[in-house]
């Protein structure tokens, strides 16, 4: 898949995205994405990676309802979409083969 390279944080933004499914807004993805890594990830940060994402065709959005507990506004929710869930399936296939790849004795010299 040539020229489909994401970043680490952008991964992370869209395997939230697939984790919080039906419910993937701005500050569920980012309450989700610091939950998970421990990192202090602010709504702007989130909010690039998710418009960048969305311009490179692995995300879509649509306006939810509006809520009372949001003061009668809208969110933004987002979806993968087939090339966005593609593009993690080679992320992970990738990954786990270079994992696979190190050699045993790599994991047992001391010191690690």
């Amino acid at each position: 898949m040539k020229g489909t390279y994401i970043g680490e944080f952008e991964e992370l933004v869209l395997l939230t995205v697939g984790l919080l499914y039906n419910d993937a807004y701005g500050l569920a993805i980012t309450d989700e994405l610091e939950k998970k890594t421990g990192r202090n990830i602010t709504i702007s940060s989130a909010h690039k990676a998710l418009v960048r994402l969305e311009t490179k065709g692995y995300l879509k959005s649509n306006m939810g309802g509006a809520t009372d507990e949001r003061g009668g506004r809208k969110k933004r929710l987002y979806q993968l979409t087939i090339a966005g869930k593609q593009v993690l399936n080679h992320s992970k296939e990738l990954r786990n083969s270079m994992w696979n790849s190190i050699p045993k004795m790599v994991w047992e010299k001391e010191g690690i």
